[in-house]
């Protein structure tokens, strides 16, 4: 009962950054490694990916009822994201993790350098008429995230941030929202996956979710109350935190 209250304890906090900018795995998956060791690294994955998921969606849910999502370019997005990261759950065993590492550790540097130099990146939506090559740059972003949260994972909100900033001039809060949808469709992909080949621990996962949920509820909520310089302020130390990881896991592990 004790692992099972911290587990549901990191499960809420994971749910609340989750919520607002993404990187919830930060938090869930190492507590479920260091408190259940002798589980399964697969079965620890998808007992994380169930919890993540609900609370992910009780997210979008929270987002999108409270601000309007612009659907005929996150629909597309979500849609080749559920495709592609079924290719990248495939690709797996075919892909060695160590490769990735310094390529995504390079990618967040840019990312934080770029969101910390332009001072207005993400603080004020700019209204737009959306065209046909936005909905193929919406595709082509869906997909590319997909198949890398499929493949890899860390990160993979706050990539889905930067790029419906950077490419669609959303705020933060819109782009968190945005991400929330896209990454749901990754999420239910890779249930399709654990769900079946019996990887979801349920007696752990369910009172888990209850609590990503329930902190997926709050992040979300303090995210539209509290607006974009705050998302950003938040999305800036999750990059940090993102790449001390990154560069900790490329080092110790050579």
């Amino acid at each position: 009962m004790l692992t099972l209250s911290l587990l549901c304890l990191f499960a809420f906090f994971a749910g609340m950054i989750d919520a607002a900018v993404g990187g919830g795995g930060l938090i869930q998956i190492p507590a479920l490694f260091n408190l259940l060791p002798g589980m399964p690294s697969a079965t620890l994955l998808g007992t994380n990916k169930m919890a993540s998921a609900c609370g992910t969606a009780f997210a979008a849910k929270s987002y999108v009822s409270r601000i309007a999502v612009p659907w005929r370019l996150v629909l597309p997005a979500a849609a080749s994201a559920f495709a592609m990261a079924f290719l990248g759950a495939a690709a797996v065993s075919s892909v060695p993790q160590n490769l990735l590492r310094p390529v995504v550790l390079a990618l967040l540097v840019i990312m934080a350098i770029y969101t910390f130099i332009k001072k207005d990146f993400g603080a004020l939506m700019r209204v737009r008429t959306i065209t046909p090559r936005d909905h193929v740059l919406a595709v082509v972003i869906g997909g590319i995230i997909g198949f890398y949260d499929g493949l890899f994972g860390p990160g993979t909100g706050s990539f889905l941030i930067f790029l419906f900033i950077r490419f669609f001039a959303f705020d933060f809060v819109l782009a968190s929202a945005c991400s929330k949808v896209v990454n749901l469709a990754t999420n239910v992909a890779a249930l399709l996956f654990f769900i079946p080949a019996g990887k979801v621990v349920f007696a752990i996962a369910a009172p888990m979710a209850a609590c990503n949920v329930l902190g997926a509820l709050v992040g979300a909520w303090i995210a539209v109350k509290k607006g974009a310089s705050f998302v950003r302020v938040l999305f800036l130390v999750l990059l940090v935190v993102l790449i001390a990881k990154l560069s900790w896991d490329l080092f110790t592990r050579g």
